[in-house]
C-alpha cells in the first residue's frame, strides 16, 4: 500500500491496528519474562501503546466527527508484523518488535509529511510526536534485548533478582 494514495481516515484506522497489535506483543512479553524489571518495562510499553490507540481514536473523532473508524483485521502497510507463539525465544520477539517500532516510526513520519503537504500543521505535529514516541520504544527494546542476551541466566543464579527493590 502506498500511503500517499490513502486518506487519513483509513491511515488512522491502520495506525490503531498497529498499536493494538503492539500492545499484544508487549503484554505477551510481560507474561513471559521472569525478571521483574523487564516485566515492568514490557507492561509499561503495553500501556504506552494503549495510550497511543486512545489518542488516535480521539484524533479520528476530531477530524471525522460523523464517521465511524474502520480498523483493518490485519495491517496493509509496510509495517513489519511480529510473529510469535509461546515457544518463540524472547530475544526473537524483541528483535521483531524493534523492527515494528522502527516501521511505526517511519509510518508516522510519512503521515506527518502528508499532513504538512496538505497544510495541516497541527496534525503533522501530533504525528511527529507519535513517531518520536515509537523511536523511544525502539531504544527501550534495544536495552532489553541487550539485557536478555547478556544476562538471560542471571536470574537463575541470583534468587533475589525477583525480590524487587
Amino acid at each position: 500500500m502506498d500511503i500517499g494514495d490513502v486518506g487519513f481516515d483509513v491511515l488512522l484506522g491502520v495506525a490503531v491496528r498497529a498499536e493494538v497489535d503492539s500492545r499484544g506483543v508487549y503484554e505477551h512479553l510481560s507474561r513471559r519474562v521472569r525478571n521483574f524489571v523487564a516485566k515492568e518495562r514490557f507492561a509499561f510499553l503495553a500501556e504506552e501503546e494503549k495510550k497511543h490507540e486512545e489518542f488516535l481514536r480521539k484524533l479520528f473523532k476530531r477530524l471525522y466527527p460523523d464517521c465511524e473508524m474502520r480498523i483493518p483485521e490485519d495491517l496493509r502497510v509496510p509495517l513489519p508484523a511480529v510473529v510469535y507463539d509461546d515457544s518463540t525465544p524472547v530475544t526473537d520477539i524483541i528483535e521483531q518488535a524493534m523492527k515494528a517500532e522502527r516501521g511505526a516510526r517511519d509510518f508516522y513520519l510519512s503521515m506527518a509529511r502528508m499532513a504538512e503537504a496538505e497544510g495541516n500543521t497541527e496534525l503533522s505535529v501530533w504525528l511527529n510526536y507519535l513517531a518520536n514516541m515509537e523511536k523511544s520504544h525502539y531504544f527501550v527494546l534495544e536495552g532489553e534485548l541487550e539485557m536478555a542476551r547478556n544476562f538471560n541466566e542471571f536470574d537463575t543464579y541470583w534468587e533475589m533478582m525477583h525480590a524487587g527493590p
